[in-house]
């Protein structure tokens, strides 16, 4: 099927899967669960993300969060990867129009373990906000991007104080940033760079939407800055 309709197809529906079902896997439900046999949507914010575990359970159960969130995204993408070049179902051309290029599928994959880890299919189909695992997905793709959106991250957490806030703004960040390091750096061809952009842009709506309650609260002037307690 190399190169037909039905290979690219059954590609896309492989990484697809992958990247849902690995997603589906979030690091501070299962943590809290083994090791506190409680379930952390019942505590704190409610949410299923490191900081509320962190800030419930501690650092055990932190560890584990970071290392299941952080491994499932990288996971996801080699496999997806490593199945299809092996098939050799769906191979693109690259930019300059040799070789061949399978990096698009772990493009299928980011945006498919952020939906999975947004609405986890093993717990409820309610999840965490993504940022962990979108991370490991920016990482993975090109370590570059991670760089720059961790940079954006810092400097507006640093004037605003606000996690949720420099967490959307850095995650909106990387559809510009695709754009530049696929297409100019790696010479990757317009229509290539077309579909990572669109996929990419998948994951980070995902993550955004997630954060709507925080930015409804940084509307209202009632979302916490970071070191700020709860106030009773």
């Amino acid at each position: 099927m190399q190169g037909t309709l039905a290979g690219y197809l059954v590609s896309i529906l492989i990484a697809a899967a992958i990247g849902w079902l690995l997603g589906g896997f979030n690091g501070g439900i299962v943590s809290v669960r083994l090791l506190k046999h409680k379930d952390i949507r019942e505590f704190g914010s409610g949410n299923a993300g490191l900081t509320n575990v962190l800030r419930c359970f501690g650092k055990g159960c932190g560890i584990v969060t970071l290392i299941i969130d952080l491994g499932k995204g990288a996971l996801a993408m080699a496999l997806s990867e490593l199945i299809c070049k092996r098939l050799n179902w769906a191979p693109l051309a690259e930019g300059n129009g040799a070789g061949r290029d399978f990096r698009w599928l772990c493009y299928v994959a980011a945006a498919f373990v952020v939906l999975g880890h947004v609405f986890p299919v093993w717990h409820g189909f309610r999840g965490g906000k993504g940022v962990l695992v979108g991370v490991s997905v920016f990482l993975v793709i090109n370590p570059l991007t991670f760089l720059i959106l961790m940079s954006i991250f810092g400097l507006i957490l640093w004037r605003s104080k606000y996690v949720s806030l420099a967490s959307c703004i850095a995650t909106a960040c990387v559809i510009p940033v695709t754009v530049l390091l696929e297409h100019f750096m790696r010479g990757v061809c317009w229509r290539s760079t077309a579909l990572y952009t669109l996929l990419i842009a998948v994951a980070a709506f995902l993550i955004i939407w997630s954060h709507r309650e925080n930015l409804r609260r940084l509307a209202a002037g009632t979302e916490r800055k970071i070191g700020e307690h709860r106030k009773t």
